[in-house]
């Protein structure tokens, strides 16, 4: 398997992805969440690209792709929405699955809204679209919405500080050996940027606005019905296990499984949810 490392020119925003398998092949869309990029699908990637064009882009803002100006760039969830959209045009991908985590999922529900005719499955790891699924974790957050202050933008700092992302990867599992050290150390390079930690702030600011769209993405669901997988860390902090099972509310025929760890659970069970995948993945996109 040859993984390639890529840059794509979208609309002047150069966008670096990580792609592999197949061109001819289904295709599968990886977005990642906070505060990572493409490199958390790094054991994910060969468990499908055997059987599945895979594509793995860093959202605006983080990993490698560009990092424009506050200024010239607004930071918020429809903007990044509309730049991958864009890129999935640019590389021709007509028809995609998507595997949506934490951030990644309301950028791809987004999509989702946008090109229902588009989308041929999705895969939700711990990726939210229900109120249940919200756990207090997020009180600071919700506190920052609805007083947008400088002193509640300055309470979240801590969201981007290292020892908060030790315990996004380590929290509920149960051996914390078993995480290596390398994502988490990586994700904390790229928060110490100059700038970026004005750019988060911004985004969990407009977190609010993928909340609003909740109710929107279940009429999607129910609407349109697209297989789906939803296979979380059960011992997520953030978004809790009743998230993925609401999603048989709106898809009843919904797989709902869940693996014994935590937020990040491809750094401890990337085997498990890869096989979950290619057997979900063989009987909706062939």
């Amino acid at each position: 398997m040859t993984v390639r490392f890529n840059t794509a020119d979208v609309d002047g925003l150069k966008v670096f992805y990580r792609s592999a398998g197949d061109p001819n092949a289904p295709a599968v869309l990886l977005l990642h969440g906070f505060p990572s990029a493409s490199h958390m699908f790094r054991d994910l990637i060969p468990e499908l690209a055997g059987h599945y064009h895979v594509v793995a882009p860093d959202l605006p803002g983080f990993g490698m792709t560009e990092q424009p100006a506050r200024d010239a760039f607004s930071y918020t969830f429809e903007n990044i929405a509309g730049v991958i959209n864009r890129f999935t045009e640019i590389l021709g991908l007509g028809k995609f699955a998507v595997y949506v985590f934490d951030y990644g999922a309301p950028v791809g529900f987004r999509l989702a809204i946008k090109h229902p005719d588009r989308i041929t499955a999705i895969v939700t790891q711990n990726g939210n679209t229900y109120l249940e699924g919200v756990s207090e974790a997020f009180a600071p957050v919700q506190t920052y919405w609805n007083e947008p202050t400088q002193a509640n933008r300055d309470a979240l700092r801590s969201f981007l500080a290292p020892q908060t992302t030790l315990f996004q990867y380590t929290h509920g599992v149960s051996d914390p050996a078993l995480v290596s050290p390398d994502g988490r150390n990586l994700d904390d390079f790229y928060l110490a940027r100059p700038g970026n930690d004005e750019i988060q702030l911004d985004l969990l600011r407009d977190y609010k606005s993928n909340v609003a769209i909740y109710g929107d993405v279940q009429a999607y669901l129910r609407k349109h019905r697209p297989p789906v997988l939803a296979i979380w860390g059960k011992n997520d902090p953030f978004f809790i296990p009743p998230g993925a099972e609401a999603f048989k509310r709106d898809v009843p025929k919904a797989d709902v499984r869940f693996v014994d760890s935590g937020h990040f659970a491809l750094e401890t069970h990337a085997r498990e949810i890869g096989a979950a995948m290619r057997e979900f993945l063989s009987k909706h996109t062939g």
